[in-house]
């Protein structure tokens, strides 16, 4: 999902009796409240790691599966929680956090997780902070492009079963055709990618959300009704039967990392504060809206993935709406996974639109003499439309940047495994280890006492579990490829 935006400081005179409220950091007075939170956070969450909560769930089994997701939804709001009480920090915090005074008129706002780590924990710490930020940024292309061409061929295959049966033989999908959803996919990327400012179109984000949702509850609804028509519920306590117990712990570590991926907001929560008003204190309202989030995002993922689970059993797919490509109504599973790729175009974009913000402004500041990075061509692309501005060094850098996502999903098509490694990446530095180590400053935790030791505890628990993840992924990756 796309942070969402603040409203920037007036600079410009204005008329006492009409001007706006200001907040303390002289910007335009927040408004939010506690179901703004709620919505923004329900927004961010639910998304395409959803799709894979029943194949999660058929590897671990009917008890496994559903403690492991409530388990998510613990870690998740306890990380949310610590990180809620750093959004204002004193001024002059860098990574000692000890002498200060942190009165509220010595407080700071951190608008982003960025400012935050800059703010309580030093430049180090932004650096490792940014990398796993921007290259999780880029997964999710990879990710997405891979999505898309798993849903474009479930269309496919759904339109051919009604037409021919769903025996029919000539409704599977090669390689070759998989290839060129996502290269198709790509060429529509590369174009979106020179919209100026798209990524600030608050509609897009709304569409995408809307998207989201729309897409998610019809594939509850799908499992649901197929459970009730089968008659039974299908499954077992253990999961997937498979050969052998390593090929068993390396799908359970699968399914773990697609857990992750689906639950944290983290790297949004900030953004998402800095939209709420100060009385009562964003912190309080934050907090409040953690609970109600995660309650109803945990609720509606068991649903989908219990629900996915009962109707297909150990043949749970990969990505869920793929599995009815047989079932009828065959109209509304082609709706589903077009609301999927509706929310994937848009969704790229915001997620890599970050990434190219912050390539521009760096290469503004580096080569500011250069022509090529600085000089914008007035070029005029069809007859009747207004000129374009290009400029070559966005030209290049958003053309490689779709150009290798693209190929890196040609060369790793693994719907599940891709997810999984995402989640497994990302989950313990960015969601535990630095929102620990940023409360611990922000809150003067003193080393050995008992909250010390139970954050550090809970440190190394999801360590544990991120590289377990994670590991299991990687092989899922190497595994398929090489097989």
């Amino acid at each position: 999902m796309a942070a969402p935006s603040r409203r920037g400081s007036h600079s410009q005179p204005f008329d006492l009796d009409t001007a706006p409220e200001l907040d303390d950091d002289g910007r335009a007075a927040r408004t939010g409240n506690l179901w703004t939170c709620v919505a923004h956070i329900i927004t961010g969450v639910i998304g395409a790691g959803v799709l894979a909560l029943s194949w999660s769930v058929a590897q671990l089994g009917w008890v496994a599966g559903p403690i492991a997701m409530l388990c998510f939804a613990g870690v998740t709001y306890v990380s949310a929680v610590l990180l809620s009480h750093c959004y204002r920090s004193p001024i002059a915090a860098t990574g000692g956090g000890g002498s200060e005074d942190s009165s509220p008129g010595k407080m700071r706002r951190n608008y982003t997780y960025m400012d935050a780590v800059r703010a309580l924990l030093g430049r180090k710490h932004v650096y490792v902070c940014g990398t796993l930020q921007y290259l999780y940024l880029y997964g999710i292309g990879v990710a997405y492009t891979i999505t898309t061409a798993t849903c474009l061929g479930a269309i496919k295959k759904s339109n051919c079963y009604h037409a021919h049966g769903r025996g029919a033989a000539r409704c599977g999908s090669g390689t070759g055709e998989q290839h060129m959803f996502m290269l198709l996919f790509g060429a529509a990327q590369l174009v979106l990618s020179f919209i100026p400012n798209f990524h600030s179109m608050a509609w897009l984000s709304a569409v995408a959300a809307a998207m989201s949702f729309t897409y998610a509850t019809i594939g509850l609804g799908l499992g649901l009704a197929k459970t009730v028509g089968d008659g039974a519920i299908k499954g077992g306590v253990a999961g997937v039967p498979v050969a052998t117990a390593a090929q068993k712990t390396w799908l359970v570590a699968q399914a773990v990392g697609d857990i992750a991926f689906a639950y944290p907001y983290t790297i949004v929560l900030l953004e998402i504060q800095d939209t709420l008003r100060a009385s009562p204190p964003e912190g309080e309202t934050m907090r409040r809206g953690n609970v109600v989030a995660v309650l109803a995002t945990t609720f509606f993922y068991l649903c989908v993935g219990c629900f996915g689970y009962a109707a297909f059993g150990n043949a749970a797919p990969g990505n869920l709406l793929t599995g009815f490509g047989f079932y009828e109504p065959y109209w509304l599973v082609d709706f589903a996974n077009a609301c999927i790729i509706l929310h994937i175009l848009g969704g790229y974009q915001m997620y890599s639109q970050q990434i190219f913000t912050v390539v521009d402004r760096w290469s503004a500041a580096r080569f500011p003499e250069s022509a090529f990075v600085n000089k914008t061509y007035a070029v005029r692309l069809l007859p009747g439309l207004p000129r374009y501005g290009l400029n070559l060094q966005r030209l290049c850098f958003r053309t490689a940047y779709v150009a290798t996502t693209t190929a890196l999903a040609v060369v790793f098509p693994y719907f599940n495994e891709v997810l999984g490694l995402l989640g497994a990446l990302t989950f313990w530095p960015l969601v535990i280890y630095l929102p620990v180590q940023m409360y611990c400053v922000q809150r003067r935790v003193r080393a050995w006492t008992p909250t010390w030791v139970a954050l550090q505890a809970f440190n190394v628990v999801c360590f544990t579990v991120g590289t377990f993840a994670f590991v299991g992924c990687v092989e899922g990756v190497v595994k398929k490829r090489l097989g």
